[in-house]
């Protein structure tokens, strides 16, 4: 008996050595540079802090230059704020200019590609320039940042980190905008890995469960003003389900994790031996990846709706005012 806990002593010893080793910086300073959008607050600007805490040089994507003083104020003179808007082109090539000439000829360690919105809502009354918008800064945003920064990663042998969401691995009524957005960007990211493997550029994608900031804050005030704006007879299908949701979003809300839980994991991707493809933070994050892998589409829509508390029928169908030869069209909930 002794022995086995001799053993067992050693082989947990063993892994957390290689945990530790795994996940120690491989050299620091300018040479050790990193790009991260989206650092103005939340997810991103706890990755830059903590990136600049382990002594990176970080270029921090930010939209104004109030953002730009504000971090500046939380960080350490590595930290270099930088004006970046990843839907405009000439905003992407002058902040690639900037990074190329701060690094003298050097290359990058590292880009995030944290930068990223929430559009909700139902889907029959979404207008579609919402739905494009939340495309060209969810998906083509991070594309077109991504090859702007990529002579800069090849020459300094970097990697790349996207950001994705437990809504890329299950899709969420209501959210249909933004998990169609980190379904495309699960799947560039596996294509970008497969591509880039001839330079031994590594690509992960980190999926994050529900994370306590004022981004998730100001996505839920947004999904309210959508909804306001609706028309009267949108209102008068969706009311109880959208007010379900909500009242779902606010329980959630309570139990969101830090963000400097997903900045560990964006710190062990860019700094790993062995970085992983994919990095799954949150329990609820794990238990939506092994929903999505293991049960039954419509078992599993079933369980999202339950647990949502989604209403199972139609208010119209409900007052009547839906004739008998339609109602199975009414049967959403």
């Amino acid at each position: 008996m002794r022995a086995n806990s001799v053993d067992s002593h050693a082989t947990g010893a063993r892994r957390h050595r290689r945990r530790r080793r795994e996940a120690r910086p491989l050299a620091y300073g300018m040479k050790r540079a990193v790009v991260v959008t989206g650092a103005s607050r939340g997810i991103g600007e706890a990755c830059a802090l903590r990136l600049d805490s382990l002594g990176f040089t970080v270029f921090a994507g930010v939209r104004t230059a109030t953002d730009a003083r504000a971090l500046q104020l939380k960080a350490s003179p590595r930290l270099i704020p930088i004006l970046l808007d990843v839907t405009d082109g000439d905003s992407i090539a002058s902040a690639a200019r900037t990074v190329a000439d701060s690094l003298q000829g050097g290359g990058l360690a590292g880009l995030v590609n944290n930068a990223g919105i929430a559009v909700a809502g139902p889907l029959e009354f979404l207008a579609t320039d919402m739905l494009r918008h939340q495309f060209e800064v969810n998906v083509v945003g991070q594309v077109a940042v991504t090859q702007a920064f990529l002579p800069l990663l090849r020459k300094g042998k970097g990697r790349i980190v996207n950001m994705g969401s437990k809504e890329g691995r299950l899709a969420m009524p209501f959210l249909g905008p933004y998990c169609a957005s980190k379904f495309a960007l699960e799947a560039l990211t596996d294509s970008l890995r497969m591509e880039l493997r001839a330079w031994d550029i590594p690509v992960s994608i980190v999926e994050p469960g529900t994370v306590a900031t004022s981004i998730l804050e100001r996505s839920i005030a947004a999904a309210e003003d959508t909804v306001r704006d609706l028309p009267e007879h949108a209102h008068e299908l969706y009311d109880p389900a959208i007010a379900a949701a909500r009242r779902a979003a606010d329980g959630i809300v309570a139990s969101a994790a830090p963000a400097d839980a997903v900045a560990g994991a964006v710190v062990h991707a860019l700094t790993a031996r062995r970085p992983k493809s994919r990095y799954v933070v949150g329990r609820d994050a794990r238990l939506v990846s092994l929903m999505a892998r293991f049960i039954p589409d419509t078992l599993c829509q079933s369980l999202v709706l339950r647990q949502m508390g989604l209403p199972r029928q139609c208010a119209q169908l409900d007052k009547g005012k839906v004739p008998v030869n339609r109602r199975m069209e009414c049967k959403c909930w």
